[in-house]
């Protein structure tokens, strides 16, 4: 069975570059009938806050990605300690007491030498007696995986063949100095129990993969199948990290982006097919195909998702805007002939609430100067309401007849007297829901 994983961090809100992480192993899972496991990486417990947990639900919910179950690592931290011990057994764990000053000199030192500033493992020179030494000078040391120095290779699902020298790469720190578990042996340790099979995750991640594989092999563990899709950057190609602040999910939903419109986009960018908008979740399983996407990193515009949020609400039916008419307290019988005008005019569901001000209000008139008089002479003609779906051809006629006036000479200066603007629904379908004209 294929079983995925999505493992944020609750110490903030999800963004956009989250998701694509969560949508990528969600969609897997689901084309395979598989199993979606949120898993919560809430080990610091400085940092981890249970709001942020159940904002991060929140968020998977309103856009439709279910989990089969879900996992906290702060419960499993008995199995890591296992894992650290079977690493400790086997000689591939130790115990190191650098201070960052020290390893920050150590990486200046090789640099100024032309060679890669990976750690020296002086630590595994140490004594039994100098580590007691030091752990009494310092305190306990961070635990360090012993990489074999040899090739690491994997074919990733997305980059294709992958090669890297162990020898290029650090030992990586498994456990602070404070007993703190660190993703890397965690995430190893919950992959294997857990059974996942594939990982798709970002393209910063590839090294991380390259000592994952080791130390899954180490514990005796089946390494899944990686995939690592390319980052995206902002529309101009410069870093999206700085902007992720603005680009939280939790921000693109009050600002009216539509669940279907951010899956549509996000499932396809960077891919070699076009973004469509798909009008279930059963649509982006079955059109999705991970080699399909590239390597190369992704301009993400935030601005893209608003064109796709009209089209999602211009095919939208009564029903399913039912509960945003209610809250505006639109009238039962006139929910139909509102939302047939308001629908194709809209870009957000925000945009609602100001389509019933215009009918219940009214607009301030916009009249041109060379227009004045004509909508004075044509707004005398208009009957007192209640008006018809014929209203504004009969009037329109008798204003032509008076005027001469026909075309857009005719239509415009009427429409943006009536309205304030100069677009918007068919004016004959719109006229009956005016309650109050200003211009008259």
């Amino acid at each position: 069975m294929t079983v995925t994983r999505f493992a944020p961090s609750p110490t903030g809100y999800l963004h956009v570059g989250n998701l694509r992480t969560a949508l990528f192993n969600y969609l897997i899972a689901k084309k395979a009938g598989g199993q979606f496991i949120l898993r919560l990486d809430d080990t610091d417990p400085e940092r981890s806050k249970p709001e942020y947990a159940d904002a991060i639900k929140q968020d998977l919910e309103w856009l439709g990605i279910e989990w089969d179950r879900v996992e906290t690592q702060s419960s499993r931290l008995d199995r890591y300690a296992d894992a650290a011990d079977k690493l400790r057994e086997i000689g591939r764990f130790y115990e190191a007491f650098e201070t960052p000053t020290e390893l920050d000199l150590k990486r200046k030192k090789q640099l100024n030498m032309g060679k890669p500033p990976v750690y020296d493992r002086a630590a595994l020179a140490l004594t039994d007696d100098e580590k007691a030494k030091l752990r009494a000078e310092r305190g306990s040391g961070v635990w360090r995986f012993k990489l074999d120095h040899a090739r690491i290779n994997w074919t990733d699902g997305i980059l294709g063949d992958i090669s890297i020298d162990a020898a290029s790469v650090s030992d990586p720190v498994l456990i602070r100095g404070d007993g703190q578990v660190l993703y890397t042996i965690a995430s190893v340790v919950d992959d294997t129990d857990m059974g996942i099979t594939h990982v798709v995750r970002g393209s910063d991640h590839v090294t991380n993969t390259a000592t994952q594989i080791q130390i899954i092999e180490a514990l005796g563990g089946t390494v899944p199948s990686f995939a690592h899709h390319s980052l995206l950057t902002g529309p101009q190609g410069e870093a999206l990290s700085k902007r992720l602040g603005t680009l939280a999910l939790r921000d693109l939903r009050e600002n009216g982006v539509e669940p279907l419109a951010l899956l549509s986009h996000m499932a396809r960018i960077g891919s070699s097919d076009p973004i469509e908008l798909r009008s279930s979740m059963d649509e982006l399983v079955e059109g999705f195909d991970l080699p399909r996407f590239g390597s190369a990193p992704t301009k993400f515009d935030v601005d893209d998702l608003y064109p796709l949020t009209a089209k999602h609400l211009h095919g939208l039916d009564l029903s399913s805007v039912k509960s945003d008419l209610g809250s505006l307290n639109i009238p039962e019988d006139t929910q139909a002939a509102f939302w047939a005008v308001a629908r194709e005019n809209i870009t957000t569901r925000h945009d609602i609430a100001k389509w019933w001000d215009l009918c219940q209000n009214g607009a301030d008139p916009v009249i041109d100067a060379e227009d004045k008089d004509f909508v004075a002479e044509a707004l005398a003609l208009l009957p007192d309401g209640p008006y018809s779906d014929q209203s504004w051809s009969d009037w329109t006629s008798k204003v032509k007849e008076a005027t001469g006036r026909k075309g857009r000479g005719l239509f415009m200066p009427l429409r943006k007297a009536l309205t304030g603007m100069d677009h918007g629904p068919d004016m004959s379908q719109l006229l009956p829901l005016l309650q109050n004209i200003k211009a008259k």
